[in-house]
């Protein structure tokens, strides 16, 4: 099984997805934890592994946190430790081993991380994949829905079904 990661510059996301910038906008804290949930979703649909990072280089004393958040790694760096910097590590120390992406629109970090053996995502192609992604589940759903609505029993008068589920277990 050939394993793969998607490092997560998060808040460069946060920026680039209008709709996590308007919920940032009114709360910081409800667009990150928003962007956690997609993908987690998309980390249970893709069966990658998802990183997703967030700075803290800038919070007086901060000394990092990583946590797991459903199936997926949640981490913010610790003061004067930019997600940038935290990501090029990553993608340096696993780039060997694994296939690993790294979404982000930063054009420097781009550049930086092709030179670490990873694969660059920008914000905008991570938000199509999510899309298609959301589209596809939905899909999957009312296509569910809808077998379930062709069995034979929705068509039938209730008396009729019960009369013929009876008759089915006396065999």
């Amino acid at each position: 099984m050939h394993v793969e990661y998607l490092l997560v510059d998060g808040y460069n996301i946060i920026h680039a997805w209008e709709d996590l910038k308007i919920i940032a906008e009114g709360s910081l804290e409800s667009a990150r934890d928003k962007l956690v949930d997609i993908m987690s979703n998309y980390q249970g649909f893709k069966k990658i592994k998802v990183i997703v990072v967030f700075d803290a280089h800038k919070v007086k004393g901060s000394i990092g946190k990583i946590y797991q958040h459903q199936n997926i790694m949640v981490v913010f760096t610790k003061e004067a430790e930019t997600a940038d910097h935290y990501i090029e590590k990553i993608a340096h120390d696993i780039g060997c081993l694994y296939r690993v992406r790294v979404a982000t629109s930063d054009a420097l970090e781009q550049i930086i991380i092709l030179g670490r053996g990873a694969t660059r995502v920008s914000a905008r192609e991570l938000y199509d994949e999510v899309n298609l992604m959301e589209n596809t589940i939905r899909q999957q759903y009312i296509e569910k829905q809808s077998a379930k609505k062709n069995a034979l029993e929705t068509f039938l008068d209730p008396k009729v079904a019960d009369w013929m589920e009876k008759l089915r277990r006396q065999k």
